[in-house]
């Protein structure tokens, strides 16, 4: 089926472009797509995405968002642009500090200029639960205050949002901006599962745990969020929407591991590096208010331990999902 309703005087949505269409949520998005019957275009480099997760059906452009020439044409005759292209590696920011800039926020001003050459007017955007860094709030509603940053992931991504902003209301598009927690399930490859994972598999015996284990925080698995992300912005009509998506529910890392180890069948010793937080710029809490998107009759159906023992399931059965770090480099 055509999607419908997600364009200006009820025009049909036949074609979409999705950057990072090789990654962990945008190979999911192209999935759903085109069951929906929509064209798509995917952008990707392969500098984290695999080629395992593409769909053989959508088109594929191998280039770097970085380059806007190269990328410009991919842009004619879209009617829609999910960019999920980004650099999610919140805690080894600071060893790179460009990178947050140029993969979160300069990538982002090309996406939105190749649209404005092209005449693309509407954008569905990836952004973060990092952005209400300590949240005073939780759980956090999506007009809840912005406090000081304290990630560079996080900053990137509030500006790369108020670009969407300011594009919307400069340019007449329209910007759904979708701000996420963890996400978990198929294809997923890098966070907190992934590393236990990963460090479990080379040494089963013990585990070192970043802080005190006690964090609590939110997971989804991809295939509700990648529902919920199509629901919203098929349903939006205002020039901006911003929504949280996420679980109604958290886990603290230990409940986490727990979890892990029950599925791969291991009794480590855990050590802790200390504090209540594992790394510069790691929220210790994270529950996103999903209040606006349960009132599109969005809900859940995956349970945060079933989505766990998913994800183990599938880096189990794809070990290649290893053969990288969370940057993106060959181990």
């Amino acid at each position: 089926m055509i999607l419908r309703g997600l364009m200006p005087e009820g025009l049909e949505v036949r074609s979409a472009l999705v950057t990072g269409g090789a990654g962990f949520i945008g190979s999911h998005v192209v999935d759903a797509l085109l069951e929906r019957g929509v064209a798509v275009r995917i952008i990707d480099d392969f500098s984290t995405g695999f080629r395992q997760f593409v769909n053989p059906s959508a088109e594929l452009l191998e280039a770097n968002l970085l380059d806007f020439d190269a990328i410009r044409p991919a842009f004619v005759g879209v009617d829609l642009v999910l960019h999920l292209a980004a650099n999610a590696d919140v805690r080894h920011g600071l060893l790179q500090p460009r990178k947050d800039l140029e993969q979160n926020l300069l990538v982002t001003h090309h996406v939105l200029e190749a649209m404005r050459a092209e005449g693309v007017s509407r954008i569905a955007f990836s952004s973060t639960g990092a952005v209400y860094g300590d949240a005073a709030v939780l759980p956090t509603p999506e007009d809840a205050p912005f406090p000081v940053q304290t990630s560079l992931y996080g900053a990137s991504k509030v500006a790369a949002e108020a670009l969407l902003s300011a594009y919307a209301h400069g340019y007449g598009f329209r910007s759904s901006i979708f701000r996420f927690v963890s996400m978990l399930g198929p294809r997923y490859t890098h966070g907190h599962v992934f590393d236990f994972w990963r460090k479990l598999k080379a040494d089963p015996r013990r585990l070192e745990v970043l802080g005190d284990g006690k964090q609590q925080k939110s997971y989804l698995h991809v295939k509700d969020c990648v529902r919920a992300l199509l629901l919203a912005v098929e349903r939006q009509r205002e020039p901006v929407g911003i929504l949280n998506i996420g679980h109604d529910g958290w886990l603290s890392v230990n409940e986490s591991i727990a979890i892990i180890c029950q599925q791969l069948a291991v009794s480590p010793a855990l050590t802790y590096t200390g504090g209540d937080r594992g790394w510069v710029g790691d929220a210790p809490k994270i529950l996103l208010d999903t209040q606006r998107l349960r009132a599109l009759g969005w809900a859940p159906t995956v349970a945060m331990p079933a989505a766990i023992i998913e994800t183990l399931q599938f880096l189990e059965a794809n070990p290649y999902c290893g053969a990288r770090d969370a940057r993106g480099a060959a181990r």
